[in-house]
C-alpha cells in the first residue's frame, strides 16, 4: 500500500468561531493535542476552492509541538499518523496544495533560523 498524507487536522468554522479557534478545536479533536502542548508560528497558509460550486476556504497554521514524546490519541476518523521531517513529509503528501503548503512551512523555518 502506497503512503500518503491524506490531510493534516482540520474541519468546520463552528458558528462564533474565527478561523484559529477553528483549527485548536479540531487539532484537539482529531488528536488529542490541545493548544497548551504546542507553540504556534506565525506562519499561515490559505487555500481557497470550490467543491460542487460551493465556496471553500481552508487555512493551515504551523506549530511545534513542545515535547516530541507526548501521547496522540487520534479521532475514529483517522486510521494512523506518523512524525516525519518536513521534507519528507513534502513527498508523501497526496495532494498538490499540501504539498505547497508543507513545502512553503519548510521555507519559513529555514529563513527564520
Amino acid at each position: 500500500m502506497e503512503s500518503t498524507i491524506g490531510h493534516l487536522p482540520k474541519g468546520h468554522v463552528d458558528p462564533g468561531e474565527d478561523f484559529k479557534a477553528a483549527a485548536l478545536r479540531e487539532t484537539e479533536e482529531e488528536a488529542g493535542l490541545d493548544e497548551t502542548k504546542f507553540n504556534i508560528h506565525n506562519f499561515e497558509f490559505r487555500l481557497e476552492y470550490s467543491v460542487k460550486g460551493r465556496p471553500k476556504e481552508v487555512v493551515y497554521w504551523l506549530a511545534e509541538l513542545k515535547d516530541p514524546d507526548t501521547p496522540i490519541r487520534l479521532s475514529e476518523e483517522h486510521q494512523d499518523y506518523k512524525w516525519l521531517p518536513l521534507s519528507e513529509a513534502c513527498t508523501y503528501a497526496k495532494y498538490e496544495d499540501l504539498q505547497k503548503a508543507l513545502k512553503d512551512a519548510a521555507e519559513y523555518i529555514e529563513n527564520s533560523k
